[in-house]
């Protein structure tokens, strides 16, 4: 219930419903004959919406979130690593796809960082997380899983832990399967990396950040579409308000 509850909150205050919100309320507030204050509301949505949906912005709302931590190129060798781990995302499990496919776009970018990291140290374990909040669907652990093995990881080097539905979660399933204090290489997508990062240091782990799956700064600023409103740049915004709220979330725990 506790998790339904955060992604029904999560999903209400994104901005396309909220401003949407704003812009049915303005245009019946016109309509009950509050024409300034309806006019003023709709316009102001309308505004905000164009705005979040713009590169500009939409980079600026973001890279903040990519650029708190470096991308990690290699492995350091010196490290005491215990594993390197690929937090969980989506994916569409009973599509008739191969499972590289199946795998939505941030799932199958960690995941194949996480392989090229474990590449240039095979003998450490290659732990894949996540759930599915609906019992009827696979969780994308095993899908993850899956993939990894068609990508030449021995089953023997995969650990899947396919129970936890949160980030949280997700780092206290870690520590139980590595034990407290394990220094891990954490692979996810940077905007969501500060908030896994803090996460993993609260369950007792030592996390070594290694983030992908960038979305700023991928628009060519001397394009056309740069400058246009186009829904992969509200994407990018929502992205970076959810990414805000969820860090709230875990300061107020």
């Amino acid at each position: 219930m506790y998790d339904l509850l955060k992604i029904l909150v999560a999903q209400l205050l994104m901005p396309l419903p909220v401003l949407l919100s704003l812009l049915l309320l303005g245009l019946l507030l016109v309509k009950a004959g509050r024409r300034r204050l309806g006019l003023a509301m709709s316009v102001a949505a309308l505004l905000l919406l164009l705005l979040l949906s713009w590169a500009p912005i939409a980079d600026r709302l973001i890279s903040p979130l990519e650029t708190q931590y470096e991308a990690l190129h290699d492995l350091p060798v010196e490290a005491d690593l215990a594993a390197i781990v690929v937090l969980g995302g989506g994916w569409h499990d009973a599509a008739p796809w191969p499972i590289t496919a199946k795998l939505n776009q941030s799932s199958a970018i960690r995941l194949m960082e996480g392989v090229r990291l474990w590449r240039q140290r095979s003998a450490l374990p290659l732990v894949v997380t996540g759930a599915s909040r609906d019992p009827e669907r696979e969780p994308v652990a095993r899908g993850y899983a899956e993939a990894a093995r068609q990508l030449g990881v021995p089953s023997a080097r995969l650990q899947v832990l396919d129970t936890p539905t949160d980030t949280g979660l997700e780092a206290r399933a870690v520590r139980e399967s590595l034990g407290e204090g394990a220094r891990v290489v954490l692979v996810t997508s940077a905007s969501h990396m500060s908030r896994a990062i803090q996460h993993f240091r609260r369950a007792g782990l030592k996390p070594l950040a290694a983030p992908t799956h960038y979305l700023a700064g991928r628009a060519l600023t001397n394009s056309l579409g740069y400058w246009v409103p186009s829904a992969t740049q509200l994407h990018k915004s929502e992205r970076a308000i959810y990414e805000r709220l969820g860090q709230l979330a875990v300061y107020l725990e």
